[in-house]
């Protein structure tokens, strides 16, 4: 045996040496605290035997932690991973009470509550010190990490020398969301890469605006980058007439089926087809390597639970464990003072942040965070070509507390210093990494519709339908209009009564919402609805939305106009017209005539589509959800998300030329993974063609 692997084994023997030694004294220390942890007996003992009691105790619990852990993990992989997260106290608890049990001397004893403590504390603490001895050995850092993150690949191929690249999606963050972080100090490390705050040393990183698409959320987005078509998602969620199902893009099966569409629509499984891992995600890429991502939950495999393969990497360690579940807890009574100040300090616009939303907050910037960065580590020490990360916490802040938000600056911290973690660990990969960040969307602020008007869009639909709606809704001003409409197309007044004019239940309108952008569809027609069967059916009910002031503008299907767009004071725009004369979609900007033609083509696209209206001077919109921070149509900043790229990497764009569309960002990630020389990707059909 070398000379070397013996000092590596010793190096080793003595880490484990002081790690179980420090173990031993927090035991004895939280002995002398606890009241009900001792490590005698009944009559008493000398220090000596207390000592040695700890000792053992803090083997067991090592040895048991270790043998046993990643165990009681996978058999829990079926366990919601929220519940996982509460269950890990418990369970390192009950590792403490065997470990005191199965020690030769048998005299220390714990309460249930007490050992749940205690083993938070010596999983926390032992954590600690093997990072700390660890960090200055490279070596045994880098087999640190491939452990955490499961990573290791036993029988791989040698690593090309060529550069990979790792690509980092901030889920929601604006363009001139994160241009503010960078001025206020809140994203060192993107500053650094910038060039920002130092002139001496040159920028590595460019910053490019891209535009999305009229659907401005994760799922057409993230479809478009990782497999190069996002056609027919005009939304967050749509009715589709000919399944007769609502399409969710954050369901499993909707994201199963969307990704299968894609592929076939743009003739190749994805970005990450070679030797690529996605992170995550709500669609794979094409990548062989996939753990959290969306659209693999849904489906029966052989290697069961694959798509939580993340999370057994991360929590089979189980100081990872105790130290996440200390942090998801911490991050929940976090949140908690947040919304309980927001309340009593009256602040506006505010919605709901009770119920479950504290948790489901606690797993977007805890649990998912660590483990995805965990899964990204173990990528680049195992040299894979390409990986694509969601980082979502940014987002799930924003909708409940706003963009702007002091609780979404403290996330969008965090969120760099994962960025920082990342970039030290590419440094310690064996090949060189180019780390590319952008975001799918940014986020508009604004009330909602709802707390504006005190009707939701499902409710001025109704009433403009001449349904019922709830009698809060008709007290409204909006409630009212929309029945005097009503009654002033029908000629006649309508009765709450009245059955004349009243559809089946069967052909009551569906409505959905995605942010502020709104959907309106008839399921007992089974064709796209034109403007005159819908005036013919409900003539009340496009002027009502048209001319009401919380929205923006419709688009609809004429029989004899092809698409039009329609807005208030009877304003009626050809989409073939729009460039010359926009009309309504003028408050919107650049690319929003284009963004509404392209949905207007889409197979199933809605009877009616509603977009909000949108204050071009504070960036506003009013959502048609429950989120004071919204994204999913047109307005403001949730339309101008970023990409940060190296500047070893060529330019995204030709100057004076404008990134538009999820797709065509895809094309130019493409295009740097094929000049790296590090991909052999399958041939892009649709760029051929292109050329």
């Amino acid at each position: 045996m070398s000379g070397v692997r013996w000092r590596r084994i010793a190096s080793q023997i003595g880490r484990s040496v002081t790690v179980w030694a420090v173990a031993t004294l927090t035991m004895l220390v939280l002995a002398g605290i606890l009241p009900d942890f001792r490590l005698r007996s009944a009559d008493g003992d000398s220090a000596t035997d207390i000592a040695v009691t700890a000792a053992f105790g803090a083997g067991a619990f090592g040895l048991l932690s270790a043998l046993v852990w990643p165990l009681l993990v996978r058999l829990l992989l079926l366990v919601p991973a929220l519940v996982l997260g509460l269950l890990v106290f418990f369970l390192n608890g009950a590792l403490l009470l065997v470990a005191l049990r199965i020690t030769p001397v048998e005299r220390g004893t714990a309460a249930w509550e007490t050992a749940i403590v205690v083993a938070a504390v010596m999983s926390a603490v032992a954590s600690a010190t093997g990072a700390a001895l660890a960090v200055r050995d490279d070596a045994a850092y880098r087999r640190r990490l491939y452990r955490l993150a499961d990573r290791r690949r036993r029988s791989a191929p040698p690593v090309p020398a060529t550069p990979g690249t790792v690509f980092l999606q901030l889920d929601g963050v604006g363009h001139d969301v994160l241009l503010q972080a960078v001025d206020q100090g809140l994203m060192p490390t993107v500053a650094r890469w910038l060039g920002t705050h130092d002139a001496v040393l040159p920028h590595s990183h460019r910053l490019t605006p891209w535009r999305t698409d009229w659907s401005s959320q994760t799922g057409a987005s993230q479809l478009g980058i990782l497999h190069g078509n996002n056609h027919d998602v005009p939304a967050f969620r749509w009715y589709e007439k000919d399944r007769r199902e609502v399409m969710v893009c954050n369901r499993p099966s909707s994201a199963v089926e969307l990704q299968q569409r894609a592929a076939r629509y743009a003739g190749h499984p994805g970005l990450l087809a070679d030797d690529g891992a996605s992170r995550g995600n709500l669609f794979s890429g094409g990548a062989d390597e996939q753990a959290l991502v969306l659209s693999i939950a849904a489906r029966r495999r052989s290697r069961e639970t694959r798509s939580r393969s993340g999370y057994f990497a991360y929590f089979s360690d189980p100081a990872n464990a105790v130290r996440t579940a200390l942090s998801f807890a911490a991050e929940v009574a976090r949140e908690i003072g947040q919304s309980t100040r927001a309340r009593w300090s009256k602040q506006l616009p505010r919605v709901s942040r009770g119920g479950l939303y504290p948790f489901v907050r606690a797993f977007a910037t805890v649990v998912e965070r660590d483990v995805v960065v965990s899964a990204v580590m173990g990528d680049l020490l195992a040299g894979r070509t390409s990986v694509y990360a969601d980082l979502v916490a940014y987002d799930e802040v924003a909708h409940h507390s706003g963009p702007t938000s002091r609780d979404a600056e403290k996330v969008l911290q965090r969120l760099d210093r994962s960025l920082a973690l990342i970039e030290h660990v590419a440094a310690h990969a064996p090949r060189p990494y180019r780390i590319v960040v952008l975001s799918d969307h940014g986020q508009s602020p604004g009330e909602t519709f709802r707390s504006r008007y005190g009707l939701t869009l499902g409710d001025l639909v109704r009433a403009g339908c001449g349904l019922p709606v709830p009698r809060r809704a008709r007290r409204t001003r909006s409630g009212a209009e929309a029945r005097a409409a009503v009654r002033a197309a029908l000629h006649r007044p309508v009765e709450e009564g009245s059955e004349q004019h009243r559809p089946t239940r069967a052909s009551e309108p569906v409505v959905l919402a995605s942010g502020n952008l709104g959907l309106v569809s008839f399921p007992d027609v089974p064709h796209r609805m034109t403007k005159e069967e819908i005036d013919a059916r409900h003539p009340a009910l496009l002027p009502t939305l048209a001319n009401h002031p919380g929205i923006g503008f419709l688009l609809v299907r004429s029989e004899r106009r092809g698409g039009v767009v329609l807005g208030a004071h009877g304003a009626e725009v050809p989409l073939d017209e729009l460039d010359d004369r926009p009309g309504p979609l003028a408050a919107f900007g650049p690319g929003a005539a284009d963004a509404v033609r392209r949905t207007h083509s889409f197979p199933h696209t809605a009877d009616i589509m509603v977009n909000s209206s949108h204050d071009p001077v504070d960036g506003e919109v009013l959502a048609f959800e429950e989120q004071i921070g919204s994204h999913g149509g047109l307005g403001g900043a949730q339309s101008r998300p970023f990409l940060l790229s190296p500047v070893a990497l060529s330019a995204p764009v030709a100057a004076g030329e404008e990134l538009a569309g999820a797709e065509q960002v895809h094309h130019v990630l493409r295009r740097w993974l094929e000049e790296s020389d590090a991909s052999h990707l399958p041939a892009d059909p649709r760029r051929e063609r292109a050329a």
